[in-house]
């Protein structure tokens, strides 16, 4: 399966919400090998459909452990630990560029696989903060609204700077 353009930072459809999946079928199976193949050539460790430009609620994560790459439709978190941790985050649509957010430690994950399957999830640690941030693309959070103000400018400015030095 073929990488696809990924949608870059600032592009309005990053904030866009991502419409449910309804449709279990060959192009739902051919959107998520395409997401793990752009996912791999950027390269990254979780991708969401919206990164594509597709506005369903795809995620594939492959952290690169024994569990191997997995594909979640429709995910959404139940629950959450009042537990945080803080990691480094970034993104696809943003490259060049991390920085540290805190979330809860371990979450609940609803979701369903590329049958249409309802399954259920318990993550912690790196999962449990893709989850999230993935999830958060899926609602039109794109990770960088979760740092204050300043923090978020500055992460901005740099990334610019990034952006500049490689087109020119």
């Amino acid at each position: 399966m073929p990488a696809r353009p990924i949608v870059l930072y600032p592009d309005q459809r990053l904030r866009q919400t991502a419409e449910p999946v309804t449709q279990f079928d060959a192009a739902l199976r051919t959107l998520a090998a395409d997401l793990f193949d752009t996912m791999q050539a950027a390269p990254g460790i979780g991708i969401a459909a919206p990164h594509i430009g597709v506005a369903l609620r795809v995620v594939v994560l492959d952290l690169r452990d024994t569990s191997g790459a997995r594909t979640y439709i429709n995910p959404e978190i139940i629950w959450a630990s009042d537990e945080t941790i803080r990691h480094e985050e970034g993104s696809v649509s943003m490259p060049g560029v991390t920085e540290q957010i805190e979330r809860p430690a371990r979450v609940r994950v609803r979701y369903q696989d590329l049958d249409g399957q309802d399954q259920i999830e318990d993550s912690d640690g790196l999962r449990a903060i893709c989850h999230q941030h993935e999830i958060d693309q899926l609602n039109g959070l794109f990770w960088i609204q979760r740092l204050s103000a300043l923090r978020r400018t500055r992460l901005i400015a740099r990334y610019e700077k990034i952006r500049r030095a490689r087109s020119g």
